[in-house]
């Protein structure tokens, strides 16, 4: 059976959903893109994430397409500006949001990354998106432990469901202090760009010798590889963006592998665990 991973509140969700950073920017690319969406809902990447950043909004719109008539198999996440996530603009952007994905309520809604507006002012606007039906819960994108610290530390921080960061094998720096933080509070983590593909290290990582040594031995491409090694975390979903059918069916079979004791070695040699804290990835 899939991994599957648990939120809080106890709903369950894939280990590996979909992203959607970069759809909508190109209307050539449209129908291929709400194809591959489709696709991996029917394989079982149910969660889909998106944000109102993305493309101005272009990708929420694929998304509402994609999902049309797919809707109650779907767990949609999606993410507020900063500078929209209080009081009356909060709602309003959450509105444009629900319009563009043709849906009555977000399952998840996130803040993209902290900013000005103080995290006490986005609580209580969450809240009045929950109690006005528009979503079920809500969490937070590329907070550090620091940040994670002084939410918890509010009233209603702690009914914050996650914390999507970037983290890739190239990238683990959240594993010294905010992974084992947001295990320890029982939050999991979303890991977007799991394949570094939003920057410049993904050629470096699919044609790294280590890595196409294991994938090649286990019978498996470097992508899977890659994605089996994030979400070989207790509590970790990767969240990869994949234009292609081929893309998504290659993702969807990633759930299954299983990495060895000696494959994990082998890529902590080439790609050593932090030993100390590092600022935050984000791209």
């Amino acid at each position: 059976m899939a991994k599957e991973i648990c939120f809080p509140d106890g709903t369950r969700v894939p280990a590996i959903g979909q992203g959607t950073w970069y759809m909508g920017e190109d209307a050539r690319m449209k129908a291929q893109e709400i194809a591959a969406l489709r696709a991996g809902i029917d394989l079982g990447l149910t969660l889909i994430d998106t944000a109102e950043m993305y493309a101005d909004g272009g990708a929420e719109e694929v998304v509402g397409e994609a999902i049309r008539g797919l809707r109650d198999r779907v767990y949609l996440v999606s993410k507020v500006y900063p500078h929209n996530a209080e009081g009356e603009k909060a709602i309003q952007a959450c509105e444009r949001s629900l319009k563009r994905l043709q849906t009555e309520h977000i399952d998840l809604y996130l803040l993209h990354w902290r900013g000005g507006i103080p995290l006490a002012d986005t609580i209580a606007a969450m809240e009045r998106l929950q109690q006005a039906g528009k979503i079920g819960q809500w969490g937070v994108s590329n907070l550090d432990l620091e940040d994670m610290q002084a939410l918890w530390s509010l009233n209603g921080g702690q009914r914050c469901m996650t914390n999507q960061v970037l983290y890739h094998l190239a990238s683990r720096g959240i594993e010294f202090d905010l992974l084992p933080w947001c295990r320890q509070q029982q939050i999991p983590v979303m890991a977007y760009c799991p394949l570094a593909q939003a920057g410049r290290l993904r050629d470096g990582l699919f044609s790294h010798p280590v890595v196409n040594h294991i994938a090649r031995e286990r019978g498996i491409t470097p992508a899977q590889l890659l994605l089996a090694w994030v979400i070989r975390q207790p509590g970790v979903i990767a969240i990869p963006k994949a234009s292609a059918v081929k893309h998504v069916e290659e993702n969807a079979q990633a759930r299954d592998v299983v990495l060895s004791a000696e494959d994990i070695a082998q890529l902590d040699q080439a790609f050593p665990p932090p030993t100390r804290k590092q600022h935050l990835d984000v791209v």
